[in-house]
């Protein structure tokens, strides 16, 4: 079988995060089994902690005996798909999602263009999305064109999962909270050479969809992490000192109104409002300040220290075998 091939033989590694998706690893596995064919690959299916049966099915050796990584519990898209990037061996990593709504019969024509044109990743834009335009479509259109107007790196569709890496830039890559979204970007940082394609997209034939408006707040509060990332992460001081000078100019202004307030008019109360606005654009500058720094003290915890986010119960390999 081709999962049984020496490690350097693989050409790619196929990995698959899946939480309550029993119903889908079946079909998906199969549709990846036809699409592969003549290639030297292996499936990782990465249970982030599914409360159904979802990895039970994965172990069943009738679905084709993909890897199978649990992890202790549900720790979210990004740390799964780190986790399935660590345990893959191939030259080429694919990343897709496990609802089936990506389709593999894409992943040959990535790989040829990876391969062919020497991309570190090929990223893909769904065309004609099958998801919900309010609760979806919508708030994802809004934040590609925020995302691509703060960081500057032009791609069209961050949340599409399908993507072809090459495993040395993906292995490189601090996935954690909801980086899954900024891997361009953060492929960007490691000066990755990168481009997109049009992909078929499918609507989801079974199970429920994990995510919804309330993942926007995660993604904007990532957003100003990566942003600080990608500009300013060798040159902190004009960031704190972009924001100091605002502060200042802020400052300066409610000073002169005060000042021309009561010179105008000796005996009228000021009132409380120009401290107000003070202490309000002070905090937020604090709070701001403070939030980036904790996310710097979070990354040296982590990378420094040899740490993961997430923790990785059992390794199943096609004998099921304990790694």
């Amino acid at each position: 079988m081709t999962l049984k091939l020496p490690t350097e033989d693989l050409q790619v590694s196929i990995v698959i995060g899946v939480y309550n998706e029993e119903e889908n690893i079946r079909p998906l596995l199969s549709e990846i089994r036809n699409a592969l064919r003549g290639y030297m690959y292996e499936i990782i299916i990465v249970n982030d902690g599914s409360t159904d049966g979802s990895l039970a099915e994965a172990l069943n050796p009738t679905v084709g005996h993909p890897v199978v990584v649990d992890l202790q519990k549900n720790y979210g898209q990004s740390q799964a798909m780190a986790a399935g990037i660590e345990v893959a061996r191939g030259k080429y990593i694919v990343t897709i999602d496990g609802d089936g709504q990506n389709d593999p019969a894409d992943i040959p024509s990535m790989l040829t263009l990876a391969q062919k044109d020497n991309y570190d990743l090929v990223a893909s834009v769904r065309k004609r999305r099958k998801d919900n335009y309010f609760t979806r479509k919508l708030p994802s259109q809004l934040a590609n064109a925020l995302i691509r107007r703060l960081v500057g790196v032009h791609l069209h569709d961050y949340g599409s999962t399908l993507k072809v890496f090459r495993a040395s830039l993906a292995k490189k890559l601090p996935l954690y909270g909801e980086l899954h979204r900024f891997i361009p970007v953060l492929a960007a940082i490691e000066g990755a050479r990168m481009t997109e394609v049009p992909v078929n997209h499918r609507p989801r034939l079974a199970g429920t969809s994990k995510y919804g408006l309330g993942r926007t707040v995660k993604v904007m509060s990532d957003l100003v992490w990566v942003y600080f990332l990608k500009k300013y992460l060798s040159k902190p001081i004009h960031f704190f000192g972009r924001i100091a000078f605002w502060l200042v100019m802020g400052g300066s202004g409610l000073g002169a109104l005060t000042v021309t307030r009561w010179w105008l008019s000796p005996h009228s109360t000021l009132g409380s409002l120009p401290l107000a606005t003070l202490l309000l654009m002070l905090s937020a500058g604090y709070f701001l300040g403070l939030g980036i720094l904790a996310e710097l003290l979070m990354r040296t915890f982590y990378e420094a220290k040899g740490k993961k986010p997430y923790t990785i119960r059992q390794i199943y390999y096609p004998e099921f075998k304990k790694k």
